[in-house]
């Protein structure tokens, strides 16, 4: 059951929901999203992008895109990745798109535990926030939509690692890709790509 608002804000409060897309992957830009719904915003199927088929993603974004008071999505590469972290480069794409919306939030909610402070507008971090509230799970869907749309204009380059089915991620298949053609310019060489990680399977 999701909410619109955190219970203790008032219903005229501006309120911006941000996620991001890509932390865990091996290769890519991580995406993050700032949304603001109107109050009286629903939908049926709207939930965690990762709980979403992909189809019921891109049927979700344009009503997301339609219907949002503002919403704005950036993006932080795998070059700066490697510079600041991956921690540090979310937080900066969040922030990025905080700061592209055409209407200021007046309070802001964050999936997760982990945020630094944006100019002085007062900010929620929430653990699996984006099942909890709309707006998190609207910048979940926009996020997720637009990196693998990105992802997939870079496996029409470089097929071999599968991204169109993997996005950048750290399945078997792109590991095992590094394994035989090496890293390319799009992968985080601050992570680690390659035989250490062949042991472990991940999501």
């Amino acid at each position: 059951m999701f909410n619109q608002l955190l219970s203790n804000y008032s219903e005229k409060t501006l309120e911006a929901g941000v996620d991001e897309a890509g932390r865990g992957c091996l290769a890519g830009p991580v995406f993050a999203a700032a949304v603001i719904l109107p109050i009286d915003f629903t939908h049926a199927f709207l939930n965690d992008s990762k709980q979403l088929t992909e189809k019921q993603r891109e049927k979700l974004r344009p009503i997301i895109e339609k219907e949002a008071i503002a919403f704005a999505v950036k993006s932080v590469g795998q070059k700066e990745i490697d510079k600041i972290n991956i921690l540090n480069a979310s937080i900066k794409a969040m922030h990025l798109s905080l700061e592209d919306l055409k209407i200021q939030p007046e309070h802001i909610i964050v999936d997760g535990n982990r945020f630094k402070p944006y100019q002085e507008i007062p900010a929620t971090t929430i653990i699996e926030g984006d099942t909890k509230y709309l707006s998190i799970a609207a910048a979940s869907v926009l996020a997720k939509t637009y990196r693998d749309d990105y992802m997939l204009k870079l496996h029409k380059k470089f097929p071999h690692y599968k991204w169109d089915s993997n996005k950048g991620y750290a399945t078997l298949k792109h590991r095992k890709a590094i394994e035989e053609f090496g890293p390319c310019n799009h992968h985080r060489m601050s992570f680690t790509l390659t035989k250490k990680q062949m042991s472990f399977e991940f999501e």
